[in-house]
Protein backbone atom coordinates (compact mmCIF):
# COMPACT_ATOMS: atom_id res chain seq x y z
CA UNK A 1 0.00 0.00 0.00
CA UNK A 2 1.29 3.47 -0.75
CA UNK A 3 -0.05 6.96 -1.02
CA UNK A 4 1.12 10.32 -2.31
CA UNK A 5 3.86 8.90 -4.48
CA UNK A 6 5.08 12.42 -5.24
CA UNK A 7 6.24 12.78 -1.64
CA UNK A 8 8.51 9.72 -1.95
CA UNK A 9 12.03 10.33 -3.16
CA UNK A 10 13.71 6.99 -2.58
CA UNK A 11 12.61 3.42 -3.44
CA UNK A 12 11.84 1.21 -0.45
CA UNK A 13 13.18 -2.05 -1.89
CA UNK A 14 16.42 -2.29 -3.89
CA UNK A 15 17.96 -5.46 -5.33
CA UNK A 16 21.64 -5.91 -4.50
CA UNK A 17 23.53 -6.79 -7.67
CA UNK A 18 26.47 -8.21 -5.72
CA UNK A 19 26.08 -10.49 -2.72
CA UNK A 20 27.45 -8.78 0.38
CA UNK A 21 29.86 -10.44 2.79
CA UNK A 22 28.61 -8.17 5.57
CA UNK A 23 27.40 -10.03 8.64
CA UNK A 24 23.87 -9.11 9.62
CA UNK A 25 22.52 -9.27 13.17
CA UNK A 26 21.00 -12.55 14.24
CA UNK A 27 17.25 -12.71 14.71
CA UNK A 28 16.11 -11.26 17.99
CA UNK A 29 15.13 -13.47 20.91
CA UNK A 30 11.56 -13.46 22.16
CA UNK A 31 11.35 -11.01 25.10
CA UNK A 32 10.97 -12.56 28.57
CA UNK A 33 7.65 -12.80 30.39
CA UNK A 34 8.05 -10.44 33.35
CA UNK A 35 4.39 -9.69 34.06
CA UNK A 36 2.57 -12.90 34.96
CA UNK A 37 -0.98 -13.71 33.78
CA UNK A 38 -3.96 -12.53 35.85
CA UNK A 39 -6.56 -14.81 37.42
CA UNK A 40 -9.61 -14.43 35.18
CA UNK A 41 -11.60 -17.35 36.55
CA UNK A 42 -14.37 -15.01 37.71
CA UNK A 43 -15.09 -14.17 34.05
CA UNK A 44 -16.40 -17.65 33.27
CA UNK A 45 -19.81 -16.80 34.76
CA UNK A 46 -20.98 -13.21 34.29
CA UNK A 47 -24.05 -11.01 34.62
CA UNK A 48 -24.62 -11.17 30.84
CA UNK A 49 -24.62 -14.99 30.72
CA UNK A 50 -21.78 -14.71 28.20
CA UNK A 51 -18.33 -15.67 29.48
CA UNK A 52 -15.90 -12.77 29.42
CA UNK A 53 -18.56 -10.04 29.13
CA UNK A 54 -19.64 -7.93 32.12
CA UNK A 55 -21.83 -4.82 32.13
CA UNK A 56 -22.37 -2.02 34.64
CA UNK A 57 -25.35 0.28 34.17
CA UNK A 58 -26.28 3.62 35.73
CA UNK A 59 -29.85 4.62 36.49
CA UNK A 60 -29.72 7.61 34.13
CA UNK A 61 -29.41 7.21 30.33
CA UNK A 62 -26.12 8.10 28.74
CA UNK A 63 -23.35 6.91 26.43
CA UNK A 64 -22.62 3.24 25.91
CA UNK A 65 -18.96 2.54 26.70
CA UNK A 66 -17.04 -0.60 25.79
CA UNK A 67 -13.52 -1.55 26.88
CA UNK A 68 -12.11 -4.62 25.18
CA UNK A 69 -8.96 -6.56 25.95
CA UNK A 70 -7.32 -9.87 25.14
CA UNK A 71 -8.40 -10.02 21.51
CA UNK A 72 -5.04 -11.75 21.42
CA UNK A 73 -4.82 -14.32 24.18
CA UNK A 74 -1.20 -13.62 25.10
CA UNK A 75 -1.66 -9.83 25.50
CA UNK A 76 -2.84 -10.17 29.07
CA UNK A 77 -1.84 -6.81 30.53
CA UNK A 78 -5.35 -5.80 29.45
CA UNK A 79 -6.70 -8.74 31.46
CA UNK A 80 -5.18 -7.24 34.61
CA UNK A 81 -6.88 -3.91 33.88
CA UNK A 82 -10.27 -5.48 33.18
CA UNK A 83 -10.07 -7.66 36.30
CA UNK A 84 -9.36 -4.57 38.42
CA UNK A 85 -12.43 -2.90 36.97
CA UNK A 86 -14.52 -5.99 37.67
CA UNK A 87 -13.40 -6.05 41.30
CA UNK A 88 -13.70 -2.28 41.78
CA UNK A 89 -16.29 -1.01 39.28
CA UNK A 90 -16.32 2.70 38.42
CA UNK A 91 -19.27 4.76 39.64
CA UNK A 92 -21.30 5.69 36.56
CA UNK A 93 -23.56 8.72 36.71
CA UNK A 94 -25.17 7.80 33.40
CA UNK A 95 -25.01 5.28 30.61
CA UNK A 96 -23.53 1.81 30.55
CA UNK A 97 -20.06 0.27 30.65
CA UNK A 98 -19.30 -3.12 29.10
CA UNK A 99 -16.02 -4.91 29.78
CA UNK A 100 -15.03 -7.65 27.36
CA UNK A 101 -12.30 -10.27 27.71
CA UNK A 102 -12.50 -11.10 24.04
CA UNK A 103 -10.49 -14.28 23.49
CA UNK A 104 -10.83 -15.87 26.92
CA UNK A 105 -10.29 -19.41 25.61
CA UNK A 106 -7.01 -18.51 23.90
CA UNK A 107 -5.84 -16.82 27.10
CA UNK A 108 -6.49 -20.03 29.04
CA UNK A 109 -3.92 -21.76 26.82
CA UNK A 110 -1.10 -19.35 27.72
CA UNK A 111 2.17 -20.94 28.83
CA UNK A 112 5.26 -18.99 29.82
CA UNK A 113 7.46 -21.49 27.95
CA UNK A 114 5.54 -20.84 24.69
CA UNK A 115 4.24 -17.29 25.07
CA UNK A 116 3.36 -16.78 21.39
CA UNK A 117 1.20 -19.87 20.99
CA UNK A 118 -1.82 -18.39 22.82
CA UNK A 119 -2.24 -15.39 20.52
CA UNK A 120 -5.28 -17.15 19.02
CA UNK A 121 -6.71 -20.63 18.61
CA UNK A 122 -7.54 -20.72 14.88
CA UNK A 123 -7.14 -17.23 13.44
CA UNK A 124 -6.35 -13.67 14.49
CA UNK A 125 -9.44 -12.33 16.26
CA UNK A 126 -8.46 -8.76 15.38
CA UNK A 127 -8.77 -9.43 11.64
CA UNK A 128 -12.35 -10.76 11.41
CA UNK A 129 -14.46 -7.61 11.86
CA UNK A 130 -15.53 -7.24 8.25
CA UNK A 131 -19.34 -7.36 8.03
CA UNK A 132 -19.22 -9.94 5.23
CA UNK A 133 -17.15 -12.30 7.36
CA UNK A 134 -19.31 -11.79 10.43
CA UNK A 135 -22.47 -12.48 8.43
CA UNK A 136 -20.96 -15.21 6.25
CA UNK A 137 -20.85 -18.99 6.52
CA UNK A 138 -17.17 -19.32 7.47
CA UNK A 139 -16.45 -20.60 10.94
CA UNK A 140 -13.57 -20.61 13.38
CA UNK A 141 -13.29 -20.20 17.13
CA UNK A 142 -12.47 -16.52 16.74
CA UNK A 143 -15.32 -15.86 14.28
CA UNK A 144 -17.81 -17.58 16.57
CA UNK A 145 -16.59 -15.52 19.50
CA UNK A 146 -16.74 -12.29 17.46
CA UNK A 147 -20.35 -13.06 16.52
CA UNK A 148 -21.12 -13.74 20.19
CA UNK A 149 -19.83 -10.38 21.43
CA UNK A 150 -20.86 -8.34 18.38
CA UNK A 151 -24.19 -7.16 19.91
CA UNK A 152 -22.23 -5.36 22.64
CA UNK A 153 -19.86 -3.85 20.06
CA UNK A 154 -22.72 -2.79 17.79
CA UNK A 155 -24.28 -0.55 20.44
CA UNK A 156 -21.04 1.13 21.58
CA UNK A 157 -20.79 4.91 21.44
CA UNK A 158 -17.15 4.82 22.57
CA UNK A 159 -14.86 1.79 22.22
CA UNK A 160 -11.38 1.56 23.73
CA UNK A 161 -9.51 -1.57 22.59
CA UNK A 162 -6.43 -2.47 24.67
CA UNK A 163 -3.37 -4.08 23.07
CA UNK A 164 0.37 -4.50 23.49
CA UNK A 165 3.30 -5.33 21.21
CA UNK A 166 5.72 -8.23 21.15
CA UNK A 167 8.76 -6.09 20.33
CA UNK A 168 9.84 -2.85 22.06
CA UNK A 169 7.72 0.11 20.98
CA UNK A 170 6.61 3.48 22.18
CA UNK A 171 2.97 3.45 23.21
CA UNK A 172 0.50 4.99 20.75
CA UNK A 173 -3.12 5.05 19.65
CA UNK A 174 -4.49 3.71 16.37
CA UNK A 175 -7.72 5.11 14.94
CA UNK A 176 -9.64 4.33 11.76
CA UNK A 177 -9.27 7.05 9.15
CA UNK A 178 -12.60 8.78 9.88
CA UNK A 179 -12.83 12.09 11.68
CA UNK A 180 -15.03 11.10 14.62
CA UNK A 181 -12.79 8.20 15.68
CA UNK A 182 -9.61 10.18 15.09
CA UNK A 183 -11.03 12.99 17.22
CA UNK A 184 -11.76 10.50 19.99
CA UNK A 185 -8.18 9.20 19.88
CA UNK A 186 -6.90 12.78 19.84
CA UNK A 187 -8.95 13.58 22.92
CA UNK A 188 -7.16 10.81 24.80
CA UNK A 189 -3.73 11.54 23.29
CA UNK A 190 -4.07 15.19 24.34
CA UNK A 191 -4.39 14.26 28.01
CA UNK A 192 -1.11 14.91 29.78
CA UNK A 193 0.75 11.75 30.67
CA UNK A 194 -0.91 9.50 28.09
CA UNK A 195 0.70 8.39 24.80
CA UNK A 196 0.64 11.40 22.47
CA UNK A 197 0.97 9.66 19.08
CA UNK A 198 -2.00 8.67 16.92
CA UNK A 199 -1.50 6.41 13.90
CA UNK A 200 -4.10 6.03 11.16
CA UNK A 201 -4.11 4.02 7.96
CA UNK A 202 -6.38 2.62 5.28
CA UNK A 203 -6.83 -0.70 7.06
CA UNK A 204 -4.73 -3.73 7.92
CA UNK A 205 -3.66 -6.01 5.08
CA UNK A 206 -4.56 -9.09 7.13
CA UNK A 207 -8.23 -8.19 7.63
CA UNK A 208 -10.54 -5.80 9.44
CA UNK A 209 -9.60 -4.90 13.00
CA UNK A 210 -12.21 -4.29 15.69
CA UNK A 211 -11.78 -0.52 15.37
CA UNK A 212 -12.64 -0.93 11.67
CA UNK A 213 -16.03 -2.40 12.45
CA UNK A 214 -18.64 -0.31 10.61
CA UNK A 215 -19.91 1.28 13.82
CA UNK A 216 -16.57 3.11 14.20
CA UNK A 217 -15.14 3.31 10.69
CA UNK A 218 -18.05 3.87 8.30
CA UNK A 219 -18.14 7.30 6.71
CA UNK A 220 -21.53 8.01 8.29
CA UNK A 221 -22.18 6.90 11.85
CA UNK A 222 -22.08 7.80 15.51
CA UNK A 223 -19.76 5.27 17.16
CA UNK A 224 -16.16 6.20 17.88
CA UNK A 225 -13.40 3.68 18.43
CA UNK A 226 -9.66 3.61 18.93
CA UNK A 227 -6.98 1.10 19.85
CA UNK A 228 -4.21 1.59 22.39
CA UNK A 229 -0.87 -0.11 21.80
CA UNK A 230 0.37 0.34 25.35
CA UNK A 231 3.91 -1.02 25.04
CA UNK A 232 5.63 -4.37 25.10
CA UNK A 233 3.84 -7.58 26.17
CA UNK A 234 4.46 -8.83 29.67
CA UNK A 235 6.01 -5.63 31.03
CA UNK A 236 4.76 -3.78 34.15
CA UNK A 237 5.11 -0.41 32.40
CA UNK A 238 2.62 -1.55 29.76
CA UNK A 239 0.10 -2.32 32.49
CA UNK A 240 0.63 1.15 34.00
CA UNK A 241 0.05 2.82 30.62
CA UNK A 242 -3.16 0.85 30.09
CA UNK A 243 -4.38 1.63 33.60
CA UNK A 244 -3.71 5.36 33.25
CA UNK A 245 -5.45 5.49 29.88
CA UNK A 246 -8.54 3.66 31.15
CA UNK A 247 -8.65 5.96 34.18
CA UNK A 248 -8.61 9.09 31.99
CA UNK A 249 -11.22 7.52 29.70
CA UNK A 250 -13.62 6.80 32.54
CA UNK A 251 -13.06 10.15 34.23
CA UNK A 252 -13.89 12.06 31.04
CA UNK A 253 -16.86 10.17 29.63
CA UNK A 254 -19.05 13.20 28.98
CA UNK A 255 -16.27 15.32 27.47
CA UNK A 256 -15.10 12.53 25.18
CA UNK A 257 -18.63 11.60 24.14
CA UNK A 258 -19.86 15.12 23.44
CA UNK A 259 -16.70 17.00 22.45
CA UNK A 260 -13.92 14.37 22.03
CA UNK A 261 -11.97 16.20 24.74
CA UNK A 262 -10.69 15.53 28.23
CA UNK A 263 -10.39 17.93 31.12
CA UNK A 264 -7.24 18.56 33.11
CA UNK A 265 -3.71 19.31 31.89
CA UNK A 266 -3.20 18.91 28.17
CA UNK A 267 -0.34 18.01 25.83
CA UNK A 268 0.15 18.19 22.08
CA UNK A 269 -1.08 15.15 20.18
CA UNK A 270 0.85 14.05 17.08
CA UNK A 271 -0.71 12.37 14.05
CA UNK A 272 0.96 9.87 11.71
CA UNK A 273 -0.33 8.16 8.58
CA UNK A 274 0.93 4.78 7.35
CA UNK A 275 2.10 5.05 3.75
CA UNK A 276 3.61 1.60 3.21
CA UNK A 277 3.53 -1.97 4.49
CA UNK A 278 6.81 -3.85 4.10
CA UNK A 279 6.25 -7.61 3.76
CA UNK A 280 9.01 -10.21 4.08
CA UNK A 281 9.65 -11.78 0.66
CA UNK A 282 12.21 -14.25 1.97
CA UNK A 283 12.85 -16.31 5.07
CA UNK A 284 15.94 -14.21 5.73
CA UNK A 285 14.38 -10.84 6.53
CA UNK A 286 16.61 -9.14 9.10
CA UNK A 287 16.68 -5.59 10.40
CA UNK A 288 20.01 -3.81 10.59
CA UNK A 289 19.44 -3.31 14.31
CA UNK A 290 16.78 -3.88 16.94
CA UNK A 291 14.69 -0.91 15.87
CA UNK A 292 12.14 0.19 18.45
CA UNK A 293 8.62 0.97 17.29
CA UNK A 294 8.12 4.71 16.96
CA UNK A 295 11.71 5.38 15.90
CA UNK A 296 12.05 8.26 13.43
CA UNK A 297 14.68 7.76 10.72
CA UNK A 298 15.87 11.24 9.71
CA UNK A 299 17.05 10.61 6.14
CA UNK A 300 15.48 9.02 3.07
CA UNK A 301 17.44 6.09 1.69
CA UNK A 302 18.59 4.81 5.08
CA UNK A 303 18.92 1.02 4.99
CA UNK A 304 16.83 -0.42 7.82
CA UNK A 305 16.66 -4.10 6.84
CA UNK A 306 17.82 -6.85 4.47
CA UNK A 307 15.36 -9.23 2.82
CA UNK A 308 17.25 -11.95 0.94
CA UNK A 309 19.07 -10.09 -1.81
CA UNK A 310 17.04 -6.90 -1.28
CA UNK A 311 17.81 -3.97 0.96
CA UNK A 312 14.90 -2.13 2.60
CA UNK A 313 15.24 1.65 2.73
CA UNK A 314 13.27 4.55 4.13
CA UNK A 315 11.34 6.27 1.31
CA UNK A 316 11.36 9.80 2.76
CA UNK A 317 12.94 11.92 5.46
CA UNK A 318 11.63 11.56 9.02
CA UNK A 319 10.14 8.14 8.34
CA UNK A 320 8.56 6.53 11.42
CA UNK A 321 8.81 2.77 11.97
CA UNK A 322 5.54 1.31 13.25
CA UNK A 323 5.82 -1.97 15.22
CA UNK A 324 8.85 -3.60 13.53
CA UNK A 325 8.48 -7.39 13.57
CA UNK A 326 11.94 -8.75 14.28
CA UNK A 327 11.06 -12.36 13.40
CA UNK A 328 8.77 -12.18 10.35
CA UNK A 329 7.90 -15.30 8.41
CA UNK A 330 7.83 -15.36 4.61
CA UNK A 331 4.84 -13.28 3.48
CA UNK A 332 4.33 -11.71 6.90
CA UNK A 333 4.24 -7.99 7.64
CA UNK A 334 7.71 -6.89 8.79
CA UNK A 335 7.20 -3.17 9.42
CA UNK A 336 4.89 -0.31 8.55
CA UNK A 337 6.27 3.04 7.46
CA UNK A 338 4.54 6.27 8.44
CA UNK A 339 4.96 10.00 8.01
CA UNK A 340 3.82 12.76 10.31
CA UNK A 341 0.71 14.57 9.14
CA UNK A 342 -0.95 17.84 10.03
CA UNK A 343 -3.71 17.53 12.60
Amino acid sequence: MSCKAGLRHHPIRLRKTVLSEELFPQRASIPPVVLLPPDLSAWNVTNTDIPGVITFEAHAPGPDLVITGLLHGNEFASGHVLERLRRTPPILTSGRLTLIVANLEAFKCFQVRQPLAARYLEEDMNRVWNTHRLRGSETSHELRRAREIEPFIRRADLLLDLHSTLWPSEAFFIAPHVKRSMDFAAGLASAQGLPSAIVSDLGHQGGARLIEYDRFAATVGAGRGCLLEAGQHWQPETLRTMGQTVEVFLQNIEGLHLHAKTGGPQQTAHSFFVTDNVVARSADFTFTQLWEGGTTIPHAGTVIAHDGRDVICTPYDDCVLIIPNHRPHLGQLAVRLARRTAW
